[in-house]
Parts: structure tokens; C-alpha cells; sequence
């Protein structure tokens, strides 16, 4: 495959892999926390670089979904407490990423790892970085990466989709029925963590986060089926990252923030044109309708 072919293709598997875990968030009204989440693995990368010296390997997801655990566990802890869900997750958010922060401005320099690569990525690198075996080029080993978290991913979906969708529309239900919601609950904050820490080299947090919520944010707004949101936002996703990526060429700026940027211009076109919950639409619904005492 050609340069241009690889960096569409991983931005295009970041847009998938984000907008499919990013549905149930946006579902559970979770959005923030996704937020919160594809920052503070920043510390669970530096933890795991410190702990076995390498950027190879499992230990960075590892790491990742353990902080990414964490984080949905002390905000849960906080909640419980009293604590308002949104201040809860401001509080958790900037403390784990700031303490990340630190850790990786004093232990490291050294690495191919700092704040403005974790935060806007790189994804220009990504076809130099390859991965071999038996001395053959096998490809970029982020777009490996990124297809295998997509795969675990689709296969978890596979296997408990059922108990996904009832825990994100009516986890009560769920609950009495015999559903783990906690277990639900948890399961998806790891793969947020996995999904997150696997787009961050190639991406960076900013993209992370406009995958994760805006594709399916405007998908929400397209139809009332589950299934069919998932297909959406999964479209939406990788749509913005083709756009994205030919209109950074076409303009010479960042791929990453044209992607970005091409969510928002997406969610924009649904938000005015959405056929049952746009602005237009419901605009001529108020025109059709008729004015009380009117003759």
C-alpha cells in the first residue's frame, strides 16, 4: 500500500474503533467521562514505560486500561459520596492527567514519548514505524495495533450486545433481570482504555476524544435503533478521517486536527438536516403547525 493509503487507513480504524465505544458512552450520558478517560491514560502509559523501560509490547495497554479503570472507579467512588457526577469527573480528570504530566516531564526526556506528541499525536510517522517478520514488511505497527483492539472490540460487542443494550437504555431493568451492570460498566471502561491508549501514539488525545463523541453524537440524532447508530458513527468516523486527511493535503495543515475538525463539520450538516430531530426539520414542523385562536 502507498504512504498516503496507510495514514488513511489507521485514521479510519481510530474513527471505527472510537465511534463504535463511544455510542454506548454518548448512551449513558457518559460523555465526559470518555473525555476524562482519554487523558488520564496518559499515566498509565508513563507508569507502564517506568515499570519495564520499553514502549513494546502489551505493557502500555496494560497500564493504560488499569488507569483507565481507575478512573472510572474513583469517579463512580466519588458520585456515591455525593460528589456531582460532572465535578466528580473534573476532579479525577485533572489530577490522574496532571500527575501523568509530571512524571513524564522528570523520567521522560529521553523517550520517544512527551506531552505535545501524547496530546496532538503524529500520524505522518505512522508508515515509517513497520513491523517485520521472516525480514518482511508486515506494515505500520499502529495500523496492527489499532485492527486488533477493533477486532476484540467488535468480538466483546458480539458477545454481550444484548446485555450492553439493556444496561445503557434501562440498567434497572438489567439489574433485575440478572445483569452484571457493574461488570458491563467496568468491561467498557477497559475497552475505552485499550481502544484510547492504541489511538494515542498515532493520533493523540484530541482526535481520541472527536471520534469518541462526535460521530456518534450525530448518529444519536439520525435514528432511535441501536444497531443502526452503531453502523453510523462507525461510517461518520472513518467519512472524517478520509475528509480529514485530503483536506489537511489540499490546505497543508495538521491531519490530525483536519480530522478533527471534519467530525465537527459532520455533526454540524446532521445537527441542521437530521430528518426528525434537525433544525430545519423542526423548523417546517413549526411552520405546519397551526396557531392557536388562528381562523
Amino acid at each position: 500500500m502507498s504512504y498516503e493509503a496507510w495514514i488513511i487507513m489507521t485514521g479510519m480504524l481510530v474513527g471505527v474503533s472510537c465511534a463504535l465505544i463511544g455510542s454506548f458512552l454518548i448512551l449513558r450520558k457518559m460523555a465526559m467521562l470518555a473525555d476524562a478517560i482519554s487523558h488520564t491514560v496518559l499515566l498509565g502509559i508513563v507508569g507502564a514505560y517506568l515499570v519495564t523501560r520499553t514502549l513494546d509490547g502489551p505493557y502500555l495497554l496494560i497500564g493504560a486500561a488499569l488507569v483507565g479503570l481507575l478512573t472510572a472507579f474513583l469517579v463512580q467512588l466519588l458520585n456515591g459520596k455525593g460528589v456531582q457526577g460532572d465535578a466528580a469527573i473534573g476532579v479525577v480528570f485533572t489530577f490522574l492527567f496532571a500527575v501523568g504530566v509530571i512524571l513524564l516531564s522528570l523520567y521522560g526526556g529521553n523517550v520517544h514519548l512527551d506531552v505535545d506528541h501524547a496530546l496532538m499525536g503524529e500520524i505522518t510517522f505512522i508508515p515509517w514505524d513497520t513491523l517485520s517478520w521472516n525480514g518482511y514488511e508486515l506494515g505500520p505497527k499502529a495500523v496492527w495495533m489499532l485492527g486488533s483492539v477493533l477486532v476484540i472490540n467488535l468480538l466483546i460487542f458480539t458477545i454481550f450486545y444484548k446485555e450492553f443494550k439493556l444496561a445503557s437504555f434501562d440498567p434497572e431493568m438489567a439489574l433485575a433481570i440478572g445483569i452484571p451492570v457493574m461488570f458491563i460498566h467496568y468491561l467498557q471502561m477497559g475497552m475505552l482504555s485499550i481502544t484510547t491508549v492504541a489511538s494515542f501514539d498515532s493520533v493523540g488525545a484530541i482526535l481520541v476524544v472527536a471520534m469518541l463523541i462526535v460521530p456518534p453524537a450525530a448518529a444519536y440524532l439520525l435514528t432511535d435503533r441501536l444497531l443502526t447508530m452503531l453502523i453510523i458513527s462507525a461510517g461518520m468516523g472513518a467519512l472524517s478521517a478520509v475528509a480529514g486527511y485530503y483536506t489537511a493535503t489540499w490546505l497543508n495543515v495538521s491531519i490530525a486536527g483536519s480530522m478533527a475538525t471534519m467530525t465537527g463539520i459532520l455533526f454540524l450538516i446532521t445537527f441542521v438536516f437530521s430528518p426528525r430531530h434537525g433544525l430545519l426539520s423542526k423548523w417546517i414542523a413549526k411552520q405546519k403547525t397551526p396557531v392557536k385562536g388562528a381562523m
